[in-house]
């Protein structure tokens, strides 16, 4: 199955299983890009956010007027840090952002539950390593991956270079059947 991409300077299209890298700056417009990629030739997609919680990840689909009747998020920073939340049949919430077992679980029951076109946006890995340790943010993209593969669905993985080592960074890249780099001035270089 193929998945239109409306992105700058990307493919056309993208075959399911397929995985991309978004690298940006600490500083980066990810927005534009991440909502480009959900609300294009998608039946459902889920938002796993280690970055923000899901009242912020709801409000950034609101603003870029993303369909969220095809929308479900995991958040993963609520029950750690004490706020409120309100599990619905879109919400979702796991313990901590280093729990990741259960973030992988939870992926593996979505792509289960739904037919059609799936996406999934992961912002972000920079954030799970933070938490969870390198090794650890490598081998939960590494499971991630197989699962897109297995359900014929594509991703989108946050990573901010700055906070990592070069060379994970370039670990990072080779697990990516494409990588769109964001420079500073939102000008975007892809790479398929």
């Amino acid at each position: 199955m193929d998945y239109r991409l409306e992105i700058e300077g990307t493919p056309a299209t993208i075959s399911g299983g397929t995985g991309v890298l978004l690298l940006h700056p600490s500083t980066g417009e990810t927005d534009r890009i991440d909502t480009d990629f959900l609300k294009t030739d998608t039946d459902h997609f889920l938002v796993v956010s280690t970055r923000t919680t899901a009242r912020e990840a709801k409000q950034k689909l609101e603003y870029y007027d993303v369909d969220e009747e095809r929308a479900e998020i995991l958040d993963t920073l609520s029950i750690e840090r004490g706020y409120s939340r309100r599990t619905s049949d879109t919400v979702h919430y796991v313990a901590a952002p280093d729990d990741v077992d259960a973030i992988v679980e939870h992926i593996d029951g979505f792509l289960d539950a739904y037919d059609g076109k799936l996406r999934l946006s992961f912002d972000s890995i920079t954030e799970l390593a933070y938490y969870a340790g390198d090794d650890d943010a490598l081998e939960t993209v590494d499971r991630i991956l197989e699962l897109l593969a297995s359900y014929d669905a594509v991703g989108l993985f946050h990573v901010s270079e700055e906070p990592h080592d070069a060379s994970l960074v370039e670990e990072f890249r080779k697990r990516f059947d494409g990588v769109i780099d964001l420079d500073e001035d939102g000008s975007v270089d892809a790479d398929f």
